[in-house]
């Protein structure tokens, strides 16, 4: 009997600790749940008149987050805002900034034919260089009005076509901390003036890419050094363009590949970038 008493006894003690244990695992497990949903990443649609046209962008924000902090935009490949540019709006989200996809055609119009994406950027980047500033400057200034945002601390970044879009950004001396292009063009048909560039410029290029001639390369560093610009020129070797999309190569177009290495390298010196622009 007393021994039977014992383990009854034994047993209701780590009963007690089991439920204890139990019991704290449990509100550990929700209290993650509940830290989890908190930090959840948020998304919002937002409209506002861009130059000719009616843009539909995408405000993207850890909202775990309090006050101000940097805003980026991120402009997309001449695709139009597809899930690509959102993908890395949320990753920028995921680093702290509030991000926004930038609806750059307006009227959400997106595509997977080259002819029609080469039509629309045509249109703009080859045609109406100011019309494409003015969407970009719209862009920025609904941006910097968020509320979520320190308009003191804002950034571009842009993918192929995009990448001409922040560059010619910069160009225009908007007033934003840097810009970032992505396997962009560089030509353009209104230059930089000296002292006009406030924005640092880093720019990420793959050296197998054949849209890019080595003499437009060059005339984009004249550029900037005639115009007194703080840029950079990072070329990843082995890179082809697009080289930061993995799904690049889906288009069975010789010139786009992605790239892993340099995708990785470049995402790398955009966020060494952003740390230096906005300590």
């Amino acid at each position: 009997m007393r021994l039977n008493l014992r383990v009854t006894g034994t047993s209701t003690m780590q009963m007690a600790r089991i439920k204890f244990v139990s019991a704290a695992l449990t509100a550990a497990f929700l209290l993650a749940i509940a830290s989890a949903a908190r930090a959840a990443i948020k998304t919002e649609a937002v409209t506002y008149r861009e130059g000719q046209a009616e843009a539909h962008s995408f405000i993207v924000y850890d909202d775990s987050l309090s006050g101000r902090r940097p805003g980026v935009l991120v402009v997309p490949e001449w695709w139009g805002l597809n899930d690509y540019p959102r993908m890395r709006a949320k990753m920028l989200a995921q680093l702290g900034y509030v991000a926004m996809a930038v609806d750059i055609y307006g009227d959400s119009k997106v595509t997977a034919d080259p002819k029609q994406a080469g039509a629309w950027a045509d249109a703009l980047e080859a045609g109406d260089r100011a019309e494409l500033r003015t969407r970009i400057a719209a862009a920025l200034a609904r941006l910097k009005n968020d509320p979520r945002v320190d308009p003191t601390k804002t950034a571009a970044v842009g993918y192929c076509f995009g990448g001409s879009t922040v560059l010619e950004l910069a160009r225009s001396g908007a007033e934003v901390n840097g810009v970032v292009s992505f396997h962009g063009h560089y030509d353009t048909n209104d230059p930089a003036k000296p002292g006009q560039v406030k924005a640092r410029i880093l720019a990420c290029h793959g050296a197998d890419d054949p849209f890019q001639s080595p003499a437009q390369i060059q005339a984009f560093q004249d550029e900037m050094r005639r115009a007194r610009a703080d840029w950079e020129l990072n070329i990843y070797s082995g890179a082809k363009h697009s080289f930061t999309n993995p799904d690049a190569g889906k288009c069975h177009v010789a010139a786009l590949a992605y790239n892993e290495e340099a995708d990785h390298r470049s995402w790398q010196a955009m966020k060494d970038f952003f740390r230096e622009i906005f300590k």
